[in-house]
């Protein structure tokens, strides 16, 4: 079966063909101006299984994902978290590179910045001047939509059915409502950064004193926000990418104006397939900084950790909206507890005695296969990893009644399905599990616990229990889960 991609820019599933064995991805990032928040996560999470399971499929990947530090929201933070724009958005961004890393998910080939693509950025600006397809006005250059035959093709939407773009000051110095900043003159209006403000930053008229500038043909000013990524893809994957992914509500105008200017400079298509990931919705409304109805993922990945996180996030198909609430969280970390604690009971089985080499398994060994094609059959049409996790679901079972209902274990079953689960939930998927991370430290938590568990039961013989009951409350306290048994205590992370 061939892998086939939901195309926004056709409305079609259509068969993922490219040249040669090399994925150009370009991913639109974060615009570093509050804290990332599980919105933000799930595109990123969705983005890294699409590279990841590219990489699968025996593709080469070449992901480059920008981050958007020159914006008014960024200026509007002065005062807060930093002294002018540039230090706001390093702030941010040294929070954003954390959260990506606590996610474990793979690296871009570069994380490129505006703030040091502005040279690329004026260059295609005076490329569509020249071409007949931008106009200076008072200063600022618009991209003027009339000469762009195609606008509107993303969104499926006509000229003269939209609406105009950019803030009222602008409207005047524009051919056509429609059109669009390239460039704008000067630094930041206050008006703008109020609109943005959070009551302990700067006053407007200060902060925006804190906005950058540069030169240009035009004289003085900065880059629209739309420029910048047509600028940073070209700069680092050429004229033409394969894949662009981004968040639903990028559709437009965001993305349609990329296409209009990414095209009308080179004369080449820009991307071959976009997809867009929906959002993420809480009580009915999108996850938003701007709503304040967000969860920092620095605070989701300290609470649940970074698999329940990624669990959570995958459990819905990227192209189907995500829901947070009390329900999807308590599912993430069964789904995610019934995998971990399959695998474990696989390995301490296979790693038993009782696991033979002659010992036939079949029912064990059909699962592993069924789970694998169930697996790739739900990645290949359009990442589904809501059916793929539910296939690793499926061998979760089967590990355990193959080690519940026996005595004999299939070692080559279990070797397998251990296999599996670090080949599809781990490196498809991004999950991780204990095993070879952190060795030495693992080791040392196992002996301490091993310590207290030995004078728990010191205690218990000495008849106090309070004092037994009192240091399995703290080793659960700390996520060592304690279950006593005939043969003595147990225990599992």
């Amino acid at each position: 079966m061939s892998l086939r991609v939901t195309n926004t820019l056709t409305g079609e599933r259509e068969e993922f063909e490219v040249d040669g064995d090399e994925v150009l991805l370009y991913v639109c990032g974060l615009t570093v101006s509050d804290p990332a928040h599980l919105g933000h996560a799930r595109l990123w999470t969705h983005a890294d299984v699409v590279h990841r399971w590219l990489e699968y499929r025996g593709y080469d990947v070449r992901h480059v994902e920008n981050f958007t530090d020159v914006n008014e929201k960024i200026v509007a933070r002065v005062g807060e978290t930093g002294d002018d724009e540039r230090s706001v958005a390093r702030h941010y961004l040294e929070e954003t590179i954390e959260d990506m890393r606590a996610l474990n998910l793979r690296r871009a080939e570069v994380y490129p910045r505006v703030s040091e693509h502005v040279p690329e950025i004026v260059d295609l600006i005076e490329t569509l001047v020249e071409r007949g397809y931008a106009y200076e006005s008072g200063g600022s250059v618009y991209f003027d939509t009339s000469r762009f035959e195609e606008y509107g093709k993303l969104s499926n939407q006509s000229v003269e059915d939209l609406e105009a773009q950019g803030p009222e000051e602008e409207r005047a110095e524009k051919r056509t409502p429609t059109d669009f900043a390239l460039w704008k003159a000067g630094g930041v209006p206050p008006s703008d950064v109020a609109e943005h403000r959070h009551e302990t930053a700067a006053p407007a008229e200060v902060a925006a004193e804190g906005a950058e500038t540069w030169d240009s043909p035009w004289g003085e000013g900065r880059p629209g926000w739309h420029i910048e990524c047509s600028a940073m893809s070209m700069a680092h994957l050429g004229e033409t990418i394969d894949v662009h992914m981004g968040g639903q509500d990028l559709v437009f105008p965001h993305h349609e104006n990329e296409i209009a200017q990414s095209e009308a400079a080179t004369g080449e298509r820009f991307a071959r397939y976009w997809l867009h990931v929906r959002l993420l919705e809480t009580e009915g409304e999108k996850m938003s900084s701007s709503l304040g109805n967000f969860w920092t993922v620095s605070d989701a990945v300290e609470e649940l950790g970074a698999n329940v996180v990624r669990t959570l996030l995958l459990s819905t198909a990227y192209s189907n909206r995500g829901v947070l609430s009390e329900e999807t969280v308590a599912e993430a970390e069964e789904r995610w507890e019934r995998i971990e604690r399959a695998r474990e009971r696989a390995v301490d089985a296979m790693d038993s005695p009782d696991a033979y080499a002659k010992v036939d398994g079949p029912d064990l060994r059909a699962a592993v296969e069924d789970a694998r094609e169930a697996f790739v059959a739900a990645m290949d049409e359009d990442f589904n990893t809501r059916e793929a996790v539910a296939a690793l679901l499926d061998l979760a079972g089967a590990v355990n009644r193959h080690v519940d209902d026996r005595t004999e274990y299939d070692y080559y079953g279990l070797r397998k399905a251990v296999e599996t689960v670090d080949g599809l939930a781990g490196d498809v998927l991004g999950l991780t599990f204990g095993d070879g991370a952190g060795e030495g430290a693992v080791d040392l938590a196992g002996d301490v616990i091993d310590l207290v568990l030995d004078l728990r039961e010191r205690e218990r013989e000495a008849d106090n229990y309070e004092r037994a009951d009192e240091l399995r409350d703290s080793l659960e306290a700390l996520g060592v889960e304690v279950e006593d048994t005939d043969e003595g205590p147990t225990y599992r992370l």
